[in-house]
């Protein structure tokens, strides 16, 4: 079978062995695969302590048919089962649902997490427990729900959960983004007054066709948010790669504000910087959000079929044009999300 495999730098189309399914395993017919820009930053080297040994598999988001089971994947699903990856855990690709953080709802943090990779390939062989059977009404151009959609669920959930009640205004930083777009759907369809942040006219029209409350330049920001939403927003998710989003998105909330960070800056942009007294002084929560669990993947794709969610897919290309399609990501070509809709090409 073809698969895209990453190896010194380079990312190659090669002719590799069907993969088998083991125990608890299924093996998958992908019909498409998102791509997402961690893979980008996976393939520049932008992040070195999450690398693995070479060669490794790249894609994580895909959809497509339950081909075979392995002993005891029959459980989970059955052969014919049209199945969206489903990413609980540190990817998805298991946990052991026996640990402190497993039993609280974070198996992401599980010392045994594996990652789910390989979905840029014709099939993929992964853990039954992490797939979530799909209703007729969610197409497969939905496959970057997969992560893209349920990291941006996971993130926005936690407004809920800390306190921040629909009806106040959030802000969504990096809006036009393949994650971003999702926050924006999330978001209101909690109920939030939502605050669309991006860069450039083009995205900012693009926000303001998702239904946003307000669509605001990045450069606009601080000021818009003083003047029309009584010094700040209640939250901010940011979703953008870049260290001057997550700066933005500190300084853009009131006092005793949340503030999620999700997106994953090169490592060479250094860090974020607060004063301690500035700190002391606006008592925020600061947290990240990664991922999410696989029954935050069967909400979502709830909020899919009842039509509340729904990617925005400006890029569809065959599997042998993957690297081709980085490069776009990479310099942020389009609003929205890109996907792989034919695997054996």
């Amino acid at each position: 079978m073809k698969a895209a495999i990453l190896e010194g730098g380079k990312l190659d189309i090669r002719d590799i062995p069907k993969p088998k399914a083991n125990f608890e395993e299924a093996v998958v017919k992908l019909l498409t695969a998102g791509v997402c820009h961690s893979d980008v930053h996976l393939v520049k080297g932008d992040w070195p302590r999450f690398v693995q040994p070479f060669p490794i598999p790249l894609g994580h988001e895909g959809i497509g048919i339950v081909e075979e089971l392995g002993p005891g994947a029959e459980k989970f699903v059955q052969v014919g089962d049209r199945v969206i990856l489903g990413l609980g855990g540190s990817g998805g690709g298991y946990w052991c649902g026996a640990c402190e953080y497993c039993l609280s709802g974070r198996p992401r943090l599980c010392r045994q997490a594996k990652p789910i990779l390989g979905a840029y390939a014709e099939y993929i062989s992964l853990w039954a427990k992490s797939l979530v059977k799909l209703p007729d009404s969610v197409s497969n151009d939905e496959v970057s729900l997969a992560c893209g959609g349920l990291t941006s669920y996971s993130a926005v959930k936690k407004f809920l959960r800390f306190g921040v009640l629909p009806g106040k205004p959030v802000a969504i930083i990096g809006a036009a983004g393949g994650l971003g777009h999702y926050g924006v759907q999330v978001a209101k369809a909690f109920g939030f007054k939502v605050v669309g942040v991006d860069v450039g006219r083009d995205k900012i029209d693009f926000i303001k066709s998702l239904g946003v409350d307000y669509a605001v330049d990045a450069g606009e920001a601080i000021p818009f948010v003083k003047k029309q939403l009584g010094g700040g927003v209640y939250g901010s998710v940011v979703f953008a790669p870049k260290i001057s989003g997550f700066e933005l998105g500190l300084k853009i909330m009131r006092p005793g504000g949340i503030f999620i960070g999700v997106g994953m800056p090169a490592a060479s942009e250094g860090g974020m910087e607060i004063n301690p007294l500035e700190l002391l002084g606006r008592d925020p929560i600061i947290m990240s959000s990664a991922v999410g669990t696989v029954e935050e993947m069967r909400e979502v794709v709830q909020l899919c079929a009842d039509g509340k969610v729904k990617s925005h897919v400006s890029r569809r290309a065959p599997l042998s044009q993957v690297m081709t399609v980085l490069e776009e990501l990479e310099k942020a070509a389009y609003p929205g999300r890109a996907i792989l809709n034919d695997m054996a090409n």
